[in-house]
């Protein structure tokens, strides 16, 4: 495990005994930026207002996470700048953060793909290639070879999903090569329960209840009596959903905290709610109103990638301080953003697939009337305010909170949804914009 050591002497009151690590590598070369600085780079450009009230009095709760003896100087609470790239070595080292205290900086090298006009976004670099090389020939053994993911005619559609190049983009700090095929595995494992149960391999919305259910016993494990326990164990082998989610998870839990897993199997449960609704509107041809859609989207998300963004670089973000409200606004609001990303660059590829596919622009002009171009530009609207409150809400919480473990997960998820942005841009294989400009 590599989970942040817990240090005598360091406990905050809360529920349970929770410790600030003050020494990790990242922490404790010499050259640090100031707090308001801090998370994220992005809101000083982007006229995100943060009102003085949220950033200076935190809550209740959040002052009792904080109480405890005093010593966390300024020195120890951000990462350093470093130019250099993060080692692909597979051997557990210190994690290289990226050269801007929230952001990288972006590469000067063109990115495939043209952004969406308009949509606020950050550049990234272009991610490491020695490591996307590596993670790529590692997922695609363990999909071929660990878990029989798919049959040899759906190569090219797993080739061009680009998870290895996604999975580098969104983790730049990860410590290893191993880090990062944590979240590999985890992301493919979803995207067959939504291929093969709800969407483009056989999906249905019919029966989908127990499909999932079944599935996210691989994840959650079933505590049953002797006599049916080799049913159920035998039963995670039944389809390539159910293998995927359970080798995933196998490996999650090697590297994981307790309190991680759980968050994750927390999220995996939203999602999987999120499922259900689409389908249940599906069974009943019902478009919902855009407040509606935007709730389903909450759950029906990218959530349960950037919450794995500590264990993938290799510390934790404390269960107590990740479950404050203002930590769960700031993780909803980069779930929000980051789907609609996915809505915006899928448009025209759920356009031209059969039936009627939910999403944003759809779903705007709809209920609002509007015309196809008229709805998608909304839609962009909507993801840049979205954007945007996200980064008020993670300065004011970095500022309220400067607590190193918080500052680098505030940090890892604006990463996360940056490198989000990324790959749908850059994904020509499965995306093209629609001729609105």
């Amino acid at each position: 495990m590599f989970a942040l050591p817990l240090p005598a002497g360091r406990a905050c009151s809360g529920s349970g005994t929770v410790t600030h690590p003050t020494k990790e590598p990242w922490m404790s070369a010499p050259e640090f930026s100031p707090p308001s600085s801090t998370l994220p780079a992005a809101t000083a450009h982007a006229g995100a207002h943060v009102p003085a009230a949220e950033v200076r009095t935190p809550g209740a709760g959040l002052r009792q996470i904080l109480r405890g003896p005093s010593g966390l100087g300024t020195a120890g609470l951000y990462p350093a700048r470093n130019d250099k790239p993060p080692t692909p070595s597979m051997a557990p080292t210190p994690p290289t953060p990226p050269t801007s205290p929230t952001r990288p900086e972006p590469s000067s090298a063109p990115a495939e793909g043209n952004p969406i006009p308009g949509l606020y976004h950050h550049p990234v670099p272009e991610p490491d290639p020695v490591r996307v090389d590596a993670v790529s020939r590692g997922i695609k053994a363990w999909a071929l070879e660990e878990v029989d993911l798919y049959p040899e005619d759906w190569e090219e559609e797993f080739d061009g999903f680009s998870v290895a190049r996604y999975m580098v983009a969104c983790h730049p700090d990860a410590p290893t090569v191993d880090h990062l095929m944590l979240a590999a595995r985890l992301m493919v494992a979803e995207n067959a329960v939504d291929d093969c149960y709800c969407e483009d391999h056989g999906g249905s919305p019919v029966g989908l209840g127990g499909r999932l259910l079944l599935a996210h016993t691989a994840l959650d494990p079933l505590h049953t009596t002797r006599e049916y326990q080799p049913r159920w164990a035998e039963s995670l082998h039944a389809d390539a959903p159910r293998r995927a989610y359970r080798s995933a998870m196998e490996y999650f839990l090697q590297q994981a905290s307790p309190s991680q897993a759980d968050r994750f199997r927390h999220d995996m449960s939203r999602l999987h709610m999120g499922y259900l609704a689409e389908a249940a509107w599906a069974q009943t041809d019902h478009v919902p109103e855009v407040w509606e859609y935007l709730a389903m989207r909450q759950f029906n998300n990218f959530r349960p990638c950037p919450t794995i963004t500590d264990t993938v670089g290799g510390y934790e973000l404390p269960a107590d301080l990740h479950a404050q409200p203002a930590m769960q606004r700031v993780i909803a609001l980069a779930g929000n953003a980051t789907t609609i990303v996915n809505d915006l660059y899928s448009y025209t590829k759920e356009l031209a697939a059969p039936g009627r596919h939910l999403n944003l622009p759809v779903v705007i002009a709809e209920r609002e009337g509007a015309d196809e171009r008229a709805a998608y530009l909304k839609a962009v609207e909507v993801h840049n305010d979205l954007m945007r409150d996200f980064e008020a809400e993670a300065a004011a919480l970095a500022t309220a909170c400067p607590v190193p473990s918080v500052l680098r997960f505030l940090r890892g998820v604006a990463v996360w949804v940056d490198g989000n942005h990324y790959w749908h841009q850059t994904n020509t294989y499965r995306y093209s914009l629609p001729d609105f400009w």
